[in-house]
């Protein structure tokens, strides 16, 4: 019975250091670490701005009459305005700021015009049946 005891014992006590061992015993595979910089994030909150200045000046009434009457979509135009990309819609924002404050609609029709003109010489869209 001695002996019994002697072996449930020692049996006990491996049994429970092998199960107090932590995990690190089976290494995992190190994570990727995705660092952001600052400039990356500087930059997309610009981005923003430029985009939600573009779609300020685009909501006004006097903007949107002259793009019907110019016979472009609005709806297109929200579409080309979220394609741009970040120096497409830096570059359109800092047009905008630019111009007289009496001409920033004819600038701002210029500046969609000419952006929806390039994307559909490109081939992107299909806004102009004279560019084909």
């Amino acid at each position: 019975m001695k002996t019994l005891r002697a072996y449930l014992s020692t049996l006990l006590i491996a049994a429970l250091v092998i199960t107090s061992l932590p995990v690190a015993a089976a290494p995992s595979a190190p994570q990727p670490m995705d660092l952001v910089s600052t400039q990356s994030v500087l930059s997309a909150d610009r981005a923003g701005a430029d985009r939600e200045r573009i779609n300020e000046i685009l909501a006004r009434a006097d903007v949107q009459d002259q793009l019907l009457k110019q016979g472009v979509d609005l709806d297109e135009v929200d579409a080309r305005v979220a394609a741009l990309s970040d120096a497409e819609a830096q570059q359109m924002a800092e047009q905008l700021e630019q111009l007289p404050a009496g001409a920033g609609v004819v600038g701002a029709l210029f500046a969609v015009f000419i952006i929806l003109l390039v994307t559909d010489i490109l081939g992107l869209t299909d806004v102009y049946p004279f560019t084909r």
